[in-house]
């Protein structure tokens, strides 16, 4: 399976990261979004899923007082399925914790099962939905934990 291991997000990162966000979405972030959060925003976190070397995927979180949101999570398409996503979102778990978080949401596409389901085994619960909360206008549902 290769070795595997989850470390900070580095501006030097930033080719690898959009490679990863153009094979995941149709509606991408840009650069800048990634730069500017990565520079600028003293609240976001970002950490990358190395495999050999590689990055094959990122999660990055907003950490505001006690209240942590998940801004974006990717797993390159041809990784998915090997347990990954939740090794990552273990770990931004666990930074959220330590930042002094005390409770986590994110919005999750009403379609995108797999990942409800990997959420919910970290005991988040849908608590919400959006209306046309995507680009191409699927909704969204709002999931929460609270963290302990």
């Amino acid at each position: 399976m290769g070795e595997v291991r989850v470390r900070k997000m580095e501006i030097t990162d930033l080719d690898d990261i959009m490679s990863v966000e153009h094979a995941s979405f149709a509606a991408p972030w840009r650069r800048d979004d990634f730069e500017v959060d990565l520079v600028k925003n003293r609240f976001s976190y970002y950490l990358v899923l190395e495999k050999d070397d590689q990055i094959i995927g990122y999660c990055g979180v907003w950490i505001v007082l006690e209240t942590a949101q998940i801004t974006n999570v990717a797993i390159l398409p041809s990784e998915r399925g090997h347990g990954y996503g939740e090794q990552l979102f273990r770990h931004v778990l666990k930074l959220a914790r330590q930042t002094g978080a005390e409770e986590l949401s994110l919005e999750v596409r009403q379609s995108n099962i797999v990942a409800q389901k990997m959420y919910q085994k970290f005991g988040l619960k849908i608590v919400a939905r959006r209306e046309n909360y995507y680009p191409d206008h699927e909704d969204a549902y709002v999931m929460w934990v609270k963290l302990q």
